[in-house]
C-alpha cells in the first residue's frame, strides 16, 4: 500500500497529461468541424465558473476572508483577461489554424517565456558566471530555435492528412487576408505562450492581494466568463453560431469545462503539494508525444520534419531551462557546495524546496485553470 502512495502523483501527473491530449484532440476536431473558437471559450469558461465556485464558497474560510478593494479588483480582471480571455483566444485560433501536435509543443515555451519575461522585469536573477544561469540562457535560446523552426522550417511530410480547414471558420485570417495558415497558426499559438507567461507573472500581485487561491480562480473563471462572452457576441452575431449542433461540440465543452478547468485543477494541486511544481513541470513533454501519436492516429494530421526537430529542439530547452531552475535552488539552499543539508533525508528536503522555492511564482497550480 505504501509503494502504491508513493506512486500516485506520478500517476496522476501522467493522467492529467493523456488528459491535456484528448483535450487537445477533441477540441481540433470540433473546431475544424465549424464550431466558433470564441463561442467555445464561453461555454468553457461558463461550464469551469459553476464548477469552481461552488466548490470556492464552501471551502473559503469564514475567519479569513480576504476583502477586495477595487485596485485589487481591477488586477484580478487585467490577469483574467491576458491569461485566459486573450491566452484563449489565441491558443484556439492556433490550434484551428496549425495543428494539435503543434499546439501541445509550443506549450513547452511557457517556462522559457517566462523566465525571459521575468528577466526583463527583474523578477529573475542572471548571473552569467554561474552553470545555473547559463543553463537557463540556453535552454530559452532552444525553446525559442525551436518554436522557429516549427513555424518555417516545415520540412518533407511524414503523413498526408486527410483534414481539409473550411476557411470561412477563421475570422482572423479573413480580416489579415493572409494564406498562410500554418504560419499564422504557429503566431498565435506563441502568442498564447506569451500571455500564459504573463499571467504567471502578474499571479504575484494578484495572490499578494488576494491570497484565497480557490476564490481567485473562481473569480478568475467569472470574470472571463463575461469577457468571452462579450467578444464572442461582438465577432459572433449569427444566433446559429451559439448553438451546439453535435454531440462532439456538445463533449468538448463539459469535457474541457469539468475535466480541463475543474478536476485538472485540484489533481494538480495536490501533485503539487506533494512533490512541488519542478516534479509536475516535468511531465508536460509527454502530453506533446501523446498528442503527436494520437493526432496522426486519429486525426491523420500532417507531420513535417522540420515540425519534429523543431518540437523536439523546445523539450530539450525546457528541460534544461528546468535543470538550471533546480541547479539554483539548491546552491540557494546552500549556496558553497550546493548540497543538502545532512541532517534531513534527502526527499524530504526535496520537497520542501519545491513547496517553497517554485520554478518563478507560489502559484504555479492556478495555472491549471487555462
Amino acid at each position: 500500500m505504501g509503494a502504491l502512495e508513493d506512486n500516485l502523483p506520478t500517476m496522476a501527473m501522467i493522467s492529467m497529461q493523456v488528459l491535456y491530449a484528448a483535450m487537445a484532440l477533441l477540441n481540433r476536431a470540433a473546431l475544424v468541424k465549424g464550431m466558433s473558437p470564441r463561442v467555445f471559450i464561453f461555454y468553457r469558461q461558463t461550464i469551469a465558473t459553476l464548477v469552481i465556485s461552488p466548490v470556492a464558497y464552501f471551502t473559503r474560510k469564514r475567519s479569513n476572508t480576504p476583502s477586495m478593494g477595487f485596485k485589487c479588483f481591477l488586477l484580478i480582471f487585467i490577469t483574467a483577461f491576458i491569461g485566459v480571455t486573450l491566452n484563449q483566444t489565441m491558443y484556439f485560433e492556433g490550434l484551428y489554424l496549425a495543428s494539435s501536435s503543434i499546439a501541445s509543443a509550443t506549450s513547452n515555451l511557457i517556462p522559457a517565456v517566462t523566465f525571459m519575461t521575468a528577466a526583463i522585469m527583474g523578477l529573475e536573477q542572471i548571473n552569467i558566471k554561474t552553470l545555473s544561469s547559463a543553463a537557463k540562457i540556453i535552454g530559452t535560446t532552444f525553446c525559442v530555435g525551436g518554436a522557429i523552426c516549427m513555424a518555417l522550417l516545415r520540412g518533407p511530410k511524414l503523413f498526408i492528412s486527410s483534414l481539409q480547414l473550411p476557411q470561412s471558420n477563421s475570422q482572423l485570417l479573413q480580416f489579415l487576408g493572409v494564406d498562410n495558415t500554418w504560419l499564422l497558426g504557429c503566431l498565435c499559438l506563441f502568442a498564447s505562450s506569451c500571455c500564459w507567461s504573463l499571467w504567471l507573472i502578474l499571479q504575484v500581485p494578484a495572490t499578494a492581494r488576494y491570497p484565497d487561491h480557490l476564490s481567485l480562480s473562481a473569480w478568475m473563471c467569472f470574470l472571463s466568463m463575461l469577457q468571452s462572452g462579450t467578444i464572442a457576441l461582438f465577432m459572433e452575431p449569427d444566433p446559429a453560431s451559439w448553438n451546439l449542433t453535435s454531440s462532439l461540440e456538445l463533449t468538448c465543452c463539459f469535457f474541457s469545462g469539468v475535466l480541463g478547468s475543474g478536476v485538472q485543477f485540484f489533481v494538480q494541486s495536490w501533485c503539487i503539494s506533494r512533490r512541488g511544481p519542478f516534479y509536475a513541470a516535468m511531465f508536460t513533454p509527454l502530453a506533446t508525444v501523446l498528442t503527436t501519436v494520437f493526432a496522426c492516429i486519429f486525426l491523420h494530421e500532417q507531420l513535417y520534419v522540420g515540425s519534429l526537430l523543431g518540437a523536439t529542439a523546445v523539450i530539450i530547452g525546457l528541460y534544461v531551462v528546468l535543470w538550471g531552475k533546480s541547479q539554483e535552488l539548491k546552491s540557494k539552499l546552500d549556496p558553497i557546495s550546493a548540497t543538502y543539508p545532512v541532517k534531513m533525508p534527502h526527499e524530504e528536503i526535496n520537497d520542501q524546496i519545491d513547496l517553497e522555492q517554485p520554478l518563478l511564482t507560489n502559484n504555479s497550480n492556478n495555472a491549471s485553470n487555462n
